[in-house]
Protein backbone atom coordinates (compact mmCIF):
# COMPACT_ATOMS: atom_id res chain seq x y z
CA UNK A 1 0.00 0.00 0.00
CA UNK A 2 1.33 3.23 -1.01
CA UNK A 3 1.73 5.93 1.58
CA UNK A 4 0.31 9.31 1.19
CA UNK A 5 3.16 11.75 0.80
CA UNK A 6 3.42 14.49 3.62
CA UNK A 7 2.43 17.62 2.11
CA UNK A 8 1.29 20.36 4.97
CA UNK A 9 2.78 21.49 8.24
CA UNK A 10 0.57 23.16 10.67
CA UNK A 11 2.92 24.93 13.06
CA UNK A 12 1.72 26.74 16.26
CA UNK A 13 3.52 28.09 18.74
CA UNK A 14 2.01 28.44 22.17
CA UNK A 15 3.20 30.13 25.03
CA UNK A 16 0.50 29.96 28.13
CA UNK A 17 -2.09 29.54 25.85
CA UNK A 18 -4.20 26.22 27.17
CA UNK A 19 -7.63 27.83 27.54
CA UNK A 20 -8.66 27.27 23.73
CA UNK A 21 -5.72 24.82 22.78
CA UNK A 22 -7.47 21.85 23.34
CA UNK A 23 -10.92 23.69 20.75
CA UNK A 24 -8.23 24.38 17.88
CA UNK A 25 -6.43 20.89 18.08
CA UNK A 26 -9.30 19.00 18.25
CA UNK A 27 -10.58 20.77 15.01
CA UNK A 28 -7.04 20.37 13.48
CA UNK A 29 -7.34 16.54 14.14
CA UNK A 30 -10.34 16.22 12.27
CA UNK A 31 -8.88 17.30 8.71
CA UNK A 32 -9.93 15.98 5.76
CA UNK A 33 -8.49 16.22 1.93
CA UNK A 34 -4.93 16.73 2.95
CA UNK A 35 -2.02 14.74 4.47
CA UNK A 36 -1.03 17.01 7.55
CA UNK A 37 1.29 17.27 10.45
CA UNK A 38 1.22 19.70 13.44
CA UNK A 39 3.93 21.03 15.18
CA UNK A 40 3.33 22.38 18.55
CA UNK A 41 6.03 24.32 19.96
CA UNK A 42 5.59 25.33 23.80
CA UNK A 43 7.16 28.45 23.98
CA UNK A 44 8.30 28.41 27.34
CA UNK A 45 5.24 28.27 28.95
CA UNK A 46 5.18 28.33 33.13
CA UNK A 47 3.10 24.67 32.50
CA UNK A 48 3.85 22.02 29.96
CA UNK A 49 1.23 22.41 27.55
CA UNK A 50 -0.77 18.83 27.70
CA UNK A 51 -3.28 17.28 25.35
CA UNK A 52 -5.09 14.29 24.40
CA UNK A 53 -4.14 14.56 20.83
CA UNK A 54 -0.77 15.14 21.15
CA UNK A 55 -0.59 11.91 22.78
CA UNK A 56 -2.83 9.74 20.92
CA UNK A 57 -2.23 11.28 16.95
CA UNK A 58 1.06 10.63 15.28
CA UNK A 59 0.89 13.25 13.27
CA UNK A 60 0.76 15.75 16.10
CA UNK A 61 4.22 16.95 17.59
CA UNK A 62 5.41 18.77 20.40
CA UNK A 63 8.87 20.76 20.81
CA UNK A 64 9.56 22.11 24.07
CA UNK A 65 11.91 24.86 23.92
CA UNK A 66 13.32 27.98 26.42
CA UNK A 67 11.07 30.87 26.12
CA UNK A 68 12.15 33.22 22.76
CA UNK A 69 9.27 34.78 21.39
CA UNK A 70 6.63 34.05 19.11
CA UNK A 71 9.06 34.42 15.65
CA UNK A 72 11.55 32.36 16.87
CA UNK A 73 9.02 29.73 17.93
CA UNK A 74 7.58 29.43 14.60
CA UNK A 75 10.76 29.82 13.04
CA UNK A 76 12.17 26.56 15.01
CA UNK A 77 8.96 24.81 14.23
CA UNK A 78 9.45 25.39 10.32
CA UNK A 79 12.88 23.64 10.72
CA UNK A 80 11.38 21.03 12.15
CA UNK A 81 8.93 20.60 9.43
CA UNK A 82 8.54 18.02 7.02
CA UNK A 83 5.99 19.06 4.37
CA UNK A 84 6.33 21.44 1.45
CA UNK A 85 3.53 23.82 2.85
CA UNK A 86 3.91 25.83 5.95
CA UNK A 87 0.88 27.03 7.51
CA UNK A 88 0.56 29.35 10.82
CA UNK A 89 -2.12 28.96 13.23
CA UNK A 90 -2.45 30.62 16.73
CA UNK A 91 -3.95 28.32 19.76
CA UNK A 92 -7.23 30.62 20.00
CA UNK A 93 -8.35 29.77 16.81
CA UNK A 94 -10.49 26.68 15.55
CA UNK A 95 -11.00 25.47 12.04
CA UNK A 96 -13.75 23.94 9.72
CA UNK A 97 -12.51 20.66 8.75
CA UNK A 98 -11.62 21.66 4.80
CA UNK A 99 -9.61 24.59 6.16
CA UNK A 100 -6.70 23.27 4.86
CA UNK A 101 -7.29 21.64 1.94
CA UNK A 102 -8.95 24.58 0.63
CA UNK A 103 -6.24 26.84 2.36
CA UNK A 104 -3.82 25.58 0.25
CA UNK A 105 -4.72 24.33 -2.45
CA UNK A 106 -4.13 26.97 -4.61
CA UNK A 107 -0.39 26.10 -3.64
CA UNK A 108 -0.42 22.48 -3.97
CA UNK A 109 -2.10 23.56 -7.57
CA UNK A 110 0.91 25.76 -8.07
CA UNK A 111 -1.25 28.98 -8.68
CA UNK A 112 1.03 30.62 -6.40
CA UNK A 113 3.62 30.81 -3.33
CA UNK A 114 1.09 31.55 -0.44
CA UNK A 115 -1.94 32.12 0.65
CA UNK A 116 -3.95 33.52 3.56
CA UNK A 117 -8.21 32.93 3.97
CA UNK A 118 -10.67 35.97 3.85
CA UNK A 119 -12.76 33.62 6.04
CA UNK A 120 -11.50 34.76 9.54
CA UNK A 121 -14.46 34.75 12.12
CA UNK A 122 -14.87 35.94 15.44
CA UNK A 123 -15.46 32.68 17.80
CA UNK A 124 -16.70 34.52 20.75
CA UNK A 125 -18.72 37.52 19.14
CA UNK A 126 -21.43 37.20 22.33
CA UNK A 127 -18.87 38.63 24.32
CA UNK A 128 -18.71 42.97 24.61
CA UNK A 129 -15.15 43.04 24.60
CA UNK A 130 -14.93 40.81 21.90
CA UNK A 131 -17.06 42.77 19.79
CA UNK A 132 -15.09 45.87 21.15
CA UNK A 133 -12.01 44.71 20.09
CA UNK A 134 -12.91 44.43 16.08
CA UNK A 135 -14.80 47.63 16.30
CA UNK A 136 -11.27 49.04 17.58
CA UNK A 137 -10.06 48.08 14.45
CA UNK A 138 -12.77 49.36 12.35
CA UNK A 139 -14.01 46.03 12.09
CA UNK A 140 -18.19 46.60 11.89
CA UNK A 141 -19.02 42.98 12.23
CA UNK A 142 -17.93 39.55 13.21
CA UNK A 143 -15.26 39.41 10.31
CA UNK A 144 -11.47 39.54 11.31
CA UNK A 145 -10.50 40.75 8.17
CA UNK A 146 -11.66 44.16 6.35
CA UNK A 147 -13.31 42.77 2.99
CA UNK A 148 -12.78 46.23 1.29
CA UNK A 149 -8.72 45.79 2.45
CA UNK A 150 -8.01 42.44 1.13
CA UNK A 151 -5.17 44.07 -1.47
CA UNK A 152 -3.37 44.91 1.86
CA UNK A 153 -3.06 41.55 3.75
CA UNK A 154 0.56 41.07 4.99
CA UNK A 155 -0.21 37.64 6.77
CA UNK A 156 0.99 34.65 5.01
CA UNK A 157 -1.36 31.83 6.69
CA UNK A 158 0.48 29.38 4.40
CA UNK A 159 3.53 29.44 2.73
CA UNK A 160 6.34 27.19 0.26
CA UNK A 161 8.95 25.98 3.01
CA UNK A 162 11.16 27.10 0.31
CA UNK A 163 10.13 30.62 0.08
CA UNK A 164 10.03 30.81 3.98
CA UNK A 165 13.82 29.74 3.86
CA UNK A 166 14.70 31.85 1.16
CA UNK A 167 14.31 34.82 3.51
CA UNK A 168 15.19 32.98 6.64
CA UNK A 169 11.51 33.10 8.22
CA UNK A 170 10.12 35.72 10.25
CA UNK A 171 12.20 38.64 11.94
CA UNK A 172 11.98 38.96 15.61
CA UNK A 173 9.80 42.41 15.60
CA UNK A 174 6.87 41.70 18.07
CA UNK A 175 3.48 42.06 17.43
CA UNK A 176 3.96 42.60 13.93
CA UNK A 177 6.46 39.77 12.81
CA UNK A 178 3.63 37.96 10.48
CA UNK A 179 3.95 40.61 8.16
CA UNK A 180 8.23 40.17 7.59
CA UNK A 181 7.59 37.95 5.27
CA UNK A 182 6.10 39.87 3.02
CA UNK A 183 8.53 42.89 3.20
CA UNK A 184 11.42 40.71 2.46
CA UNK A 185 9.84 38.39 -0.30
CA UNK A 186 8.62 41.60 -2.11
CA UNK A 187 5.04 39.88 -2.79
CA UNK A 188 1.59 39.74 -0.60
CA UNK A 189 -0.22 36.12 -0.05
CA UNK A 190 -3.14 35.43 -2.56
CA UNK A 191 -6.36 35.40 -0.47
CA UNK A 192 -8.46 32.33 -0.41
CA UNK A 193 -12.20 33.11 0.08
CA UNK A 194 -13.52 29.40 1.16
CA UNK A 195 -11.31 28.48 4.03
CA UNK A 196 -13.33 28.71 6.71
CA UNK A 197 -11.99 29.45 10.38
CA UNK A 198 -12.80 31.32 13.52
CA UNK A 199 -10.48 33.20 16.45
CA UNK A 200 -11.26 33.84 19.62
CA UNK A 201 -10.69 37.59 20.29
CA UNK A 202 -9.66 39.00 23.91
CA UNK A 203 -12.85 38.82 26.06
CA UNK A 204 -12.15 40.33 29.48
CA UNK A 205 -10.46 43.46 30.25
CA UNK A 206 -7.62 41.93 31.98
CA UNK A 207 -6.61 39.72 28.71
CA UNK A 208 -7.22 42.84 26.40
CA UNK A 209 -4.68 44.78 28.59
CA UNK A 210 -2.18 42.15 28.28
CA UNK A 211 -2.89 41.80 24.51
CA UNK A 212 -2.36 45.55 23.94
CA UNK A 213 0.89 45.58 25.86
CA UNK A 214 2.43 43.04 23.49
CA UNK A 215 0.78 45.12 20.64
CA UNK A 216 2.16 48.62 22.34
CA UNK A 217 5.47 46.74 22.53
CA UNK A 218 6.31 45.87 18.72
CA UNK A 219 8.76 48.26 16.86
CA UNK A 220 7.48 51.38 14.70
CA UNK A 221 8.09 52.29 11.42
CA UNK A 222 9.66 55.64 12.33
CA UNK A 223 11.66 54.06 15.45
CA UNK A 224 11.74 56.47 18.09
CA UNK A 225 9.43 59.35 16.77
CA UNK A 226 6.50 56.38 16.23
CA UNK A 227 6.60 55.40 19.40
CA UNK A 228 6.28 58.61 20.90
CA UNK A 229 3.55 59.71 18.39
CA UNK A 230 1.80 56.68 19.57
CA UNK A 231 1.87 57.49 23.09
CA UNK A 232 0.57 60.69 22.53
CA UNK A 233 -2.43 58.67 20.59
CA UNK A 234 -3.11 56.12 23.59
CA UNK A 235 -3.04 58.89 26.51
CA UNK A 236 -5.77 59.25 29.10
CA UNK A 237 -7.96 62.21 27.19
CA UNK A 238 -7.71 61.05 23.86
CA UNK A 239 -8.36 57.61 24.94
CA UNK A 240 -11.86 59.01 26.79
CA UNK A 241 -12.63 61.21 23.61
CA UNK A 242 -12.25 58.71 21.10
CA UNK A 243 -13.82 56.23 23.11
CA UNK A 244 -16.92 58.31 23.70
CA UNK A 245 -16.92 58.93 19.73
CA UNK A 246 -17.09 55.36 19.12
CA UNK A 247 -19.59 54.29 21.67
CA UNK A 248 -21.86 56.42 20.38
CA UNK A 249 -21.95 55.41 17.11
CA UNK A 250 -22.12 51.70 17.96
CA UNK A 251 -24.65 52.75 21.21
CA UNK A 252 -22.48 50.76 23.31
CA UNK A 253 -20.86 53.03 26.38
CA UNK A 254 -18.90 49.60 28.10
CA UNK A 255 -16.71 50.56 24.21
CA UNK A 256 -15.31 53.45 26.82
CA UNK A 257 -14.24 51.40 29.40
CA UNK A 258 -12.67 48.89 26.97
CA UNK A 259 -10.74 51.99 25.14
CA UNK A 260 -9.39 52.97 28.19
CA UNK A 261 -8.04 49.74 29.49
CA UNK A 262 -6.86 48.61 25.96
CA UNK A 263 -4.90 52.42 25.42
CA UNK A 264 -3.64 51.93 29.05
CA UNK A 265 -2.05 48.85 27.62
CA UNK A 266 -0.58 50.11 24.72
CA UNK A 267 0.64 52.85 26.65
CA UNK A 268 2.74 50.33 29.56
CA UNK A 269 3.63 48.36 26.11
CA UNK A 270 5.39 51.03 24.15
CA UNK A 271 7.06 52.52 27.56
CA UNK A 272 8.51 49.04 28.04
CA UNK A 273 9.59 49.14 24.86
CA UNK A 274 12.18 52.20 25.24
Amino acid sequence: MKIAKLEVSVILAVYNENRYLETCLDSLANQRGVNYEVIVVDDGSHKRVVNNQLTVKSNFIIFRIKHSGTAKARNFGARKAKGKILVFIDGDMKFTPDFLERLTGPIRRKKTNGTFSTEEYVANWENIYARCWNWENNLPDRRRIDQKRIDMVKDFRAILKSEFEKVKGFDDIGYTDTWTLTDKLGYQPEPVRNAVYFHFNPDSLKEVFCHSVWIGGRKRKYGLLGKLFALVRASMPLSVLTGLVKATSKENFRFVVFKIVYDLGIFAGILGSL
